[in-house]
């Protein structure tokens, strides 16, 4: 057997190929007898302890610390199977407690691990550039945390086992932001959002959905409403359900006005004239939602142009522009 000081480093492997036991202490290299482990380091009362390197026939090693013949402590892991490191702290052959571990496919975290897997605080950049700050357990995000997503969307909030749900705040990229409960991944429960459009709604969410979504504007009062050009005016406006519910959750949408006179086609011979425009002012008739044709009359403008007609009116109401699923995982997909 070697000891500490005896023999030079190159005589050591030809001496330790012969069948024995390994070293018993200093530093010495010894190859299991399943051909399968080679550790190079040192040896205390015939067990690895101190600093050495353990080879696996795969390619795989492990380089820094043993204890009492195990690996614990500081040192560094390369699986061979699936290309990642770990660089960090070590009991008994797993990654314990603070370390960093770098994947193949991209991506690393950094923060505290348990047996190997991913738990308490930690740091984790996918491979996509996806970054999450917060609570993780059994290798998934679990607790509180913060998620920067690769279309600028940003989470705060509650996570369970991988999945946005409990309470949290969602700003989008693209200005828009929701507040409230989320279950899976999805809004769900009680929430706000604020359109970047200006549009919000505040009350309970399905899946992702608003139970009291806006379908339409309706414009109460009577059809017919006289109106003197340049002179205010009030329209009494309501938000209503698909069944024609009131919705009382909803707010800021905006509601355009435009007015016209009903194109008549006369008679060529007809001395009879609504109005008379030269042919620099001719204007092309539109087609209405009402079944006939108009020419567009200024609601807002004092220049008459000759024209003395009572203004029709419309209105124009999209569906509310709510976000689509895949825009919050991504990681839809949150999309993300």
């Amino acid at each position: 057997m070697a000891a500490a000081g005896e023999g030079s480093p190159a005589s050591l492997p030809q001496r330790l190929d012969q069948p024995g036991r390994p070293p018993r202490n200093g530093y010495g290299v010894y190859v299991y007898p399943n051909s399968f482990f080679r550790y190079e380091g040192e040896w205390k009362e015939g067990k690895k302890h101190g600093h050495g390197k353990l080879l696996f026939k795969d390619g795989s090693y492990y380089e820094g610390e043993f204890s009492d013949g195990e690996i614990t402590g500081f040192g560094c892991r390369y699986w061979a199977w699936s290309g990642n490191t770990y660089s960090g702290h070590f009991v008994l052959g797993e990654p314990q407690g603070h370390g960093v571990m770098k994947y193949k496919a991209g991506g690393h975290y950094e923060g505290e691990l348990s047996r190997g897997l991913r738990a308490g605080q930690g740091f984790l950049v996918d491979r996509d550039g996806q970054e999450y700050r917060g609570s993780f357990h059994d290798n998934k995000r679990h607790g509180r945390g913060q998620m920067l997503f690769k279309n600028g969307d940003k989470y705060e909030g509650d996570w369970v086992q991988d999945r946005r749900q409990g309470h949290g705040v969602l700003r989008c990229a693209d200005g828009s932001t929701y507040e409230g409960q989320w279950h899976s991944d999805v809004f769900s429960g009680l929430g706000s959002l604020a359109h970047y459009s200006g549009v919000t709604y505040h009350g309970l969410w399905i899946n992702g959905h608003p139970v009291e979504q806006a379908s339409r504007i309706v414009i109460l009062g009577p059809e017919l409403l006289e109106v003197a050009q340049g002179a205010p005016f009030t329209l009494h406006v309501q938000l209503q359900q698909q069944h024609g519910d009131l919705a009382k959750g909803e707010s800021g949408r905006v509601l355009r006005i435009s007015a016209g006179i009903r194109y008549v086609q006369l008679p060529a011979y007809s001395e009879v004239s609504f109005f008379k425009v030269d042919e620099d002012h001719q204007e092309t008739p539109m087609q209405t939602p009402f079944g006939f044709q108009c020419i567009s009359y200024p609601v807002s403008t004092s220049t008459l142009r000759g024209l003395e007609p009572e203004a029709a009116k419309e209105t124009a109401g999209a569906d509310l522009p709510f976000l689509e699923e895949d825009q919050v995982d991504t990681p839809s997909g949150l999309a993300g």
